[in-house]
């Protein structure tokens, strides 16, 4: 149920894009409300074209600042390729219009790509990108990824 006093624009400013793995409660893990971040789930936690359009309207038109993307241990991307769309060609009988994007080196997939969202030259805001990775296995912590200026606090 929505509630009436939310607005659009995320109160704390915060776009956050995360796996759609159900292990994972993204308000739960970062504390949030409803109404405090834009939150952006796929599989694996994939920086794609798509993810990049909906982090540039989250900045320029509702207001959002930084962003947090989150992987994960034990993702089930991890290791996955492209032969998967050859397998479901075989299968289906035609190629799918999408990429895979699975991973062979979670936090090195990581580290990409938050460069690639600091390159992005329609984000206003790319010093206030962050990494991390929850480990869902042992600790349910989440560890920052990244250089050291990278390592602000998550809210």
């Amino acid at each position: 149920m929505t509630e009436p006093r939310l607005n659009a624009r995320p109160s704390r400013k915060l776009a956050v894009v995360t796996c759609m793995d159900a292990r994972i409660d993204p308000a739960r893990l970062l504390g949030l409300e409803p109404g405090d971040a834009h939150v952006l789930r796929n599989a694996g936690g994939a920086v794609t074209a798509d993810v990049r359009r909906s982090l540039v309207i989250s900045q320029r038109l509702l207001g959002t600042e930084g962003i947090l993307v989150i992987r994960h241990t034990g993702c089930g991307m991890l290791g996955l390729d492209e032969a998967l769309r050859d397998d479901l060609a075989a299968e289906v009988g035609e190629h799918a219009d999408w990429q895979v994007h699975g991973f062979a080196d979670l936090e090195g997939d990581l580290l990409a790509a938050l460069d690639e969202l600091r390159a992005d030259p329609f984000l206003l805001h790319t010093d206030a990108i962050r990494g991390y990775v929850y480990d869902v296995e042992r600790t349910g912590q989440l560890i920052p990824v990244g250089k050291p200026g990278d390592l602000a606090a998550a809210s």
